[in-house]
């Protein structure tokens, strides 16, 4: 074989390799954070005001019991509604939220056993009927 088939078949396999890398990246499935991103974006300020108060507000923590196989939150006496939120950033099919009244007892159990292992975010917002109160952490299954 001479030199001018061996460049023409280093080409043509060239070509080949990135034609195969193209149409594996536009098979691969990828999802945003959220579908309404920048209307997030604009109301950002009011995350911010969120987390400070929760800093503020030492009555609520959030325990992952590893060897119980669930997450404990112990919930302020001021509570009027919330919603504990797990994110899973890996796959949003898999992420749900839990929504919590006043009527609510002050510790509230969320057992893991069911969760695909990996990486959560579990998000807690809650309200006193005053302000808002934001508190994340993250826990690996």
């Amino acid at each position: 074989m001479n030199w001018g088939k061996s460049i023409i078949l280093v080409f043509v396999l060239f070509a080949g390799f990135i034609g195969t890398m193209v149409y594996q990246m536009t098979r691969q499935h990828i999802d945003l954070v959220s579908d309404n991103y920048y209307q997030n974006e604009l109301q950002f300020q009011q995350h911010i005001d969120r987390v400070a108060n929760a800093r503020h507000n030492l009555s609520t923590t959030m325990t992952y019991q590893a060897d119980q196989q669930q997450v404990v939150f112990v919930l302020p006496s001021t509570l009027q509604k919330g919603e504990i939120t797990f994110y899973r950033p890996g796959d949003r099919q898999q992420d749900f939220r839990v929504k919590i009244s006043a009527q609510h007892p002050t510790r509230q159990v969320i057992p893991t056993r069911s969760l695909a292992k990996g990486n959560w975010r579990v998000q807690f917002t809650w309200s006193d009927g005053q302000r808002e109160y934001y508190k994340e952490e993250q826990i690996f299954l």
